[in-house]
């Protein structure tokens, strides 16, 4: 039976209308499903902070450009922190993704209602005649929806319903600026070759034209830059500085000279869109590919189903390893590694500049705030790094707005040969969903989604507190002058700022560089004699509850592997649940790990409300129903991972069904 047939002999269920705020992209035109009549439409919930979002958005390009003329894509943004609310923030990001389609700007979630999403991202397909044809959660559906959307031409260009011609997109007027959406700085600490160089210069990662440039002192003066060309174009491309091509790299570090110029390249970028290490030779210019093959890594299907942890070494030949969005770089003293924040696996891997061996040093890949060794510790989107006197990492965890730091437990060689277990402790942060603006002890204290963080030489850290457009301290305890002990404590250096993502120390100590990238500009920042002490609350993101019945409840996930792909049975179930609850009493039964896409659990009558966190997973792989799968058949892992609030009423609904990839 094919995709079509399915959505023939289902129940069909017309799509709701298109509300919200208002739009982009249009012209200023608001835009309804009347408009779109005759049009293949996907619906795109996303929300700006969050990687998978990302993925989904370079995922639909090409399908967007095949399909030009009978699809229409419409992104509808369903914020998840405050900041993303509001819509200069949005309008920016629209501009900074370089996102081609309509944008519905739903910022109470009033369509994200009507279409019962509950994960970023989530994907909805509308056929031409109005009717939801297909739910799809996650990220890697591109296969799939391009054999959907073939089936839905032919079928309604049979019917002639299908009407071929220009969307509604209006492409916005472009601005010119000297530095485009910059992501991250690091001073020029020593030479790095030619005249021109010096110390006082910056290297900063030109994100938005998908380059790297030195800047001069005063900020503004481009010395010289790497990639982007005259066009100042993104893609993929080893060269000369003229002809090499990046795709918003964001962190960048500079190594040691001796082992620059044993290995012939000073510079390492964390090439994010293109998932790929880049090196850049400064006193030739020559730009090389270092690590990752340009496809982006996800967890294999074999360690989906067993629930392994994979860690350690990635094989010897680095760039035939897939990568995910490496966000930041950091040459590590201590370890005498590249540290790499991976945000789209979650994870901290590092690389060794002269073997090229890429390796996992921490994370399971796993999607949260959970401390503990480092091989079964979960991040949330790692996007800052900086390192202590003391060779402990410190990490900018920004989906669960929180300061993490590693402890490496020992120093030079044997950290690097694990002698003793590296751990991960939180210092501020509660969760996926927790955030806020408040000082004061590091237990009580909130941030707001920070990108970049840096050690200081007193031993405190400062943080690029993104989406609160903030400088904020974290200061451990320690001894005063008067040999007092000064408990832990955190407080804000500056506020009001255009997302910062990215702090350090001035050249001369006295002052603050913040790469403040709303702004397009590096800003100083003169250090305060006194900190400031913020107190505006902390929260939660506000997605609508479920109201649920306690007692015995049924859960359910539907998935419908796409025409041309078949479950992958041959090693067992190739579906996988997992189940967990905030707070744990919430589940009295049914918590867990376990084959299969659906569970009976058991609700605790006591509990009043809290959120359920289940975490759905199956892989098919290329053949047809019936057949065997061919050896060397392309398999696919379809994951994803909801947070629902639910409320506990007697009388409400005693089941769940959430689509992973349904097909109606």
């Amino acid at each position: 039976m094919t995709q079509t047939e399915t959505i023939r002999r289902a129940e069909r269920v017309r799509a709701s209308e298109l509300l919200g705020r208002g739009w982009l992209n249009t012209g200023g035109k608001d835009v309804s499903l009347q408009d779109l009549r005759g049009k293949i439409v996907i619906l795109d919930f996303w929300t700006f902070c969050c990687i998978n979002c990302l993925h989904v958005l370079d995922e639909l390009r090409p399908l967007e450009q095949r399909f030009s003329d009978v699809l229409v894509t419409v992104g509808v943004h369903s914020p998840k922190f405050e900041h993303e609310a509001d819509p200069d923030a949005l309008a920016a990001a629209v501009e900074r993704y370089e996102i081609a389609h309509p944008v519905l700007d739903d910022p109470n979630l009033v369509t994200w209602q009507a279409y019962s999403a509950r994960a970023w991202p989530t994907l909805v397909v509308i056929d031409p005649e109005g009717y939801i044809a297909a739910n799809l959660a996650g990220e890697g559906h591109v296969a799939g929806l391009t054999s959907l959307v073939e089936e839905l031409v032919t079928e309604h260009e049979a019917k002639g319903t299908l009407h071929r011609g220009d969307g509604p997109y209006v492409p916005p007027e472009p601005v010119s600026r000297t530095l485009r959406f910059p992501g991250k700085a690091i001073p020029v600490a020593r030479d790095l070759g030619g005249s021109q160089a010096a110390q006082g210069h910056f290297l900063v990662s030109d994100t938005g034209h998908h380059r790297i440039v030195e800047l001069d002192s005063d900020l503004a003066t481009v010395v010289r830059s790497w990639g982007g060309g005259e066009d100042l174009q993104k893609g993929h491309h080893d060269g000369d500085p003229d002809s090499a091509r990046f795709n918003e790299p964001q962190g960048l570090t500079v190594l040691p000279a001796e082992l620059a110029q044993q290995v012939g390249y000073d510079i390492v970028v964390a090439d994010t869109v293109n998932h790929r290490l880049r090196g850049i030779n400064a006193e030739t210019g020559e730009v090389t590919t270092l690590a990752g093959n340009g496809v982006q890594r996800l967890l294999d299907a074999e360690r989906a189903r067993t629930g392994a942890v994979e860690s350690g070494s990635l094989g010897s030949d680095p760039r035939n390893v897939s990568l995910s969005s490496p966000w930041d770089v950091l040459w590590s003293e201590t370890l005498g590694l590249v540290v790499i924040a991976m945000a789209g696996t979650h994870q901290i891997f590092t690389f060794d500049p002269v073997t090229g061996e890429l390796s996992i040093f921490a994370g399971t890949g796993l999607e949260g705030l959970l401390d503990g060794d480092a091989d079964q510790a979960w991040f949330a989107q790692t996007s800052g790094l900086t390192e202590d006197a003391a060779g402990d990492l410190w990490i900018a965890d920004s989906e669960t707005s929180s300061l993490r730091v590693l402890r490496t437990g020992a120093t030079g060689a044997a950290a690097k040969d694990a002698a003793a277990a590296p751990a991960v402790e939180t210092l501020i942060g509660e969760g996926l969903f927790d955030f806020g603006f408040r000082d004061g002890a590091p237990e009580q204290a909130r941030l707001q989604h920070p990108l970049g963080v840096t050690a200081l030489p007193d031993g405190s850290v400062l943080l690029a507190d993104t989406y609160n457009g903030a400088i904020r301290r974290y200061r451990g305890e320690h001894l005063a002058a008067d040999g007092t002990t000064v408990a832990a404590s955190v407080s804000t250096v500056a506020r009001g700022l255009k997302e910062p993502s990215d702090v350090l120390l001035d050249a001369d100590g006295t002052s603050l560089l913040v790469v403040e990238t709303n702004a397009h500009e590096l800003v100083r920042i003169a250090v305060p004699q006194e900190y400031l002490t913020v107190d505006e609350g902390a929260a939660q993101s506000q997605r609508p509850a479920t109201a649920v019945a306690p007692g015995e409840f049924s859960l359910s996930i539907g998935f419908s592997a796409p025409t041309g792909q078949k479950l992958d049975d041959r090693w067992g179930d190739p579906t996988q649940l997992k189940v967990s609850s905030s707070p744990e009493h919430l589940l009295i039964e049914g918590a867990g790990n376990s084959e299969g896409l659906r569970r009976t659990l058991r609700l605790n009558p006591e509990v009043t409300e809290g959120v359920l966190h289940i975490t759905a997973r199956a892989a098919a792989c290329d053949g047809a129903p019936g057949e065997e799968i061919p050896m060397h058949a392309a398999c696919h892992l379809y994951q994803q991972d909801w947070g629902i609030p639910v409320t506990l009423e007697a009388g409400a609904q005693s089941e769940l069904t959430l689509d992973l990839r349904g097909v109606r």
